[in-house]
Order: C-alpha cells, then sequence, then structure tokens
C-alpha cells in the first residue's frame, strides 16, 4: 500500500521549498483555500468530503492525500466517504456522456453526412 503520510510530509517539505522561492504564489493559494471557511455555511467534514471528491475528479494525488486524512479527522465516515467518492465517479462518467454528445456534434459538422473514405455518416432525425 502507498505511504500517504510519508506523501503528506514529503510534498509539505516541497510546499515550504515554493513557498520559499515564490511566498505570493503560494500565499494566494492559502488565500483562496481558506475564503470558504469564512462564511461557516458548510462544517469542515463537509468541506473535506467535497475536497476529496473534486480531488478525485482533478487526479490530484497530493491533494488526496490532505483531504482524505482531514475528512477522516474531521469525522467523516468510511461510507460517508464511499458516497463523496461515488459523486466524484458520477460527475466523471457525467462528464464523458455530456462530450460524447458533443463529440457526435463535432463529427456531423465534419461530416456534412459524408464519412471519412466515402462512408455515410447518417444521425437521428433530432440531429
Amino acid at each position: 500500500m502507498f505511504d500517504w503520510a510519508q506523501y503528506r510530509k514529503d510534498l509539505t517539505e516541497r510546499i515550504g521549498d515554493l513557498s520559499t522561492l515564490s511566498p505570493d504564489s503560494v500565499g494566494g493559494y492559502m488565500l483562496a483555500s481558506g475564503a470558504g471557511r469564512k462564511t461557516a455555511r458548510l462544517d469542515e467534514k463537509t468541506r473535506q468530503l467535497i475536497s476529496l471528491a473534486v480531488a478525485v475528479t482533478t487526479r490530484c494525488d497530493g491533494c488526496i492525500a490532505f483531504h482524505s486524512k482531514a475528512a477522516v479527522d474531521n469525522g467523516a465516515t468510511t461510507e460517508e466517504i464511499a458516497e463523496a467518492l461515488g459523486v466524484a465517479i458520477a460527475m466523471n462518467t457525467g462528464a464523458a456522456l455530456v462530450f460524447s454528445a458533443r463529440a457526435l456534434d463535432a463529427v456531423k459538422a465534419a461530416s456534412s453526412d459524408v464519412g471519412v473514405a466515402g462512408h455515410v455518416v447518417t444521425f437521428p432525425e433530432r440531429y
């Protein structure tokens, strides 16, 4: 199994290095990251569940490392985390579905009902 605790430690050190080299970049991240907490409309557990689901959809291992720990530390159960991850899965498959429809539009526009190598491309009437 991957050593997530060590990864968090190593990543924190690298972010510290980046902060030394570019303090405004890291400071800007910190400002944006903390902005939502100021309204207190969502509790921290909910914020971390959302963050973890987004981390999965954006494929950010570092985000997964930090937000999985924060979700657990803020009382999220394995079942709640699994449900949030289910939302992430649905969002990714939903995006693939929407972009598949867009791809069909692009194919139709490119083909003008005449496909590559003389093959005729046909679409349902609504297209």
